[in-house]
């Protein structure tokens, strides 16, 4: 089983609000059906998420009464987004069913509380294909947070243990700096959590509210200390996520489980 991450940032245009990128997300479909492997799926909440959680200040946890209605808001718009993207895998025959995370999941502190994986069991045990994304949910101490697909992610691999990861972004990889902001940048194809602890990626001009590439490599960090191994690849480039999906070589960045 492997646990892909579809980026906010491919499969929709982070720079205006509520854009699907459509065809982008049927070529991902394409090659999910392709591969025919037994996996979960997250995707970010892209411009469709971190506009609002970021005008009502969601992330900062209940200020006022105000950010209700924001909070409202903001799920019923990553709501729209993950049925395209589930209306799109069922298109190509992913029998893909959406799994909204304030159903499953309490944060505290932003950090998880309670996490119910039986829905999840459930649908992969009867061939299902489980769909989750970032969304806003309910916190313990501060009444409501945001959950990222990236924490999800994280989540998701402690329990289940996938044989991979992969995280389908705007960019080949990891580089040794922003390549959007620094033409020197260079891709890092192989590496390891001690490398990357010693590595400083700079913010991007549109870094949204859950940190970016930092917040995944945080992340990935994270899932390599269970033994995980992660592998970061361009969604917007034919064929790569089919490549790694079925183990061979392509573009992108390995980060190896320790």
């Amino acid at each position: 089983m492997q646990i892909i991450k579809l980026g906010g940032s491919v499969i929709t245009d982070k720079t205006k609000k509520q854009t699907f990128k459509k065809e982008t997300m049927d070529k991902l479909a394409t090659q999910i059906n392709k591969a025919n492997k037994q996996m979960i799926i997250v995707h970010g909440a892209g411009s469709f998420g971190h506009v609002l959680a970021k005008e009502y200040k969601l992330n900062n946890g209940y200020k006022d009464d105000n950010q209700l209605l924001g909070f409202s808001k903001t799920h019923s718009m990553v709501q729209e987004l993950s049925s395209l993207v589930i209306n799109s895998l069922n298109h190509h025959n992913i029998k893909a069913v959406a799994i909204p995370p304030h159903s499953v999941l309490t944060l505290k502190d932003h950090k998880p509380s309670i996490f119910d994986f039986k829905i999840f069991d459930s649908y992969l045990k009867h061939g299902f294909t489980p769909v989750t994304f970032g969304d806003v949910v309910l916190d313990e101490k501060l009444r409501f947070s945001i959950c990222s697909g990236d924490l999800l992610i994280e989540i998701l691999a402690k329990h289940f243990k996938p044989e991979k990861i992969v995280f389908a972004v705007d960019e080949d990889g990891i580089y040794t700096s922003n390549p959007k902001i620094d033409k020197n940048a260079k891709l890092i194809e192989k590496t390891t959590i001690s490398d990357l602890e010693k590595l400083t990626i700079q913010a991007d001009a549109h870094a949204d509210v859950t940190g970016g590439m930092k917040g995944k490599i945080n992340t990935i960090k994270n899932i390599s200390k269970i033994g995980i191994s992660t592998v970061i690849v361009n969604g917007n480039k034919p064929d790569r996520l089919y490549k790694v999906l079925v183990g061979e070589e392509t573009t992108g960045t390995i980060v190896y489980g320790e």
